[in-house]
């Protein structure tokens, strides 16, 4: 069973930044990538980015030079993991909960998404 946990939301001020971290935890499968996913009020939730187990990482258009994905290489194994989204320049667009996934692999190759509960993060103007 896979868990995936988000924490670091909260109430920030336009211009400033926030670190959200996400750790997660499976039991046989390797966790192949991890995904930042958020939904703002009254709006679909929309993908913003992503890191894969080696490292490499994908952002969207909204976010890219502001936002940044990170893995904790020195901890992280196939089974465990932490990624952390740093976010600078905050605007009140980017109020939203944010929601991280951990994507695992079986044997046949299928590939399961696994959601975090999500965290709540506010930015006044």
């Amino acid at each position: 069973q896979v868990q995936v946990v988000e924490l670091g939301g909260g109430l920030v001020h336009a211009g400033g930044s926030l670190r959200l971290s996400c750790a997660a935890s499976s039991g046989t499968l390797p966790i192949r990538a991890m995904g930042w996913y958020r939904q703002a009020p009254g709006k679909q939730r929309e993908y913003i980015g992503s890191i894969t187990s080696v490292g490499s990482t994908d952002y969207t258009d909204p976010i890219r030079g502001r936002f940044t994905i990170s893995g904790d290489n020195a901890k992280n194994t196939m089974h465990l993991q932490m990624n952390y989204l740093q976010m600078d320049n905050l605007k009140p667009e980017d109020t939203a909960d944010y929601y991280c996934t951990a994507d695992v692999v079986n044997d046949a190759g299928d590939r399961f998404t696994n959601w975090g509960d999500g965290t709540q993060v506010t930015v006044s103007s």
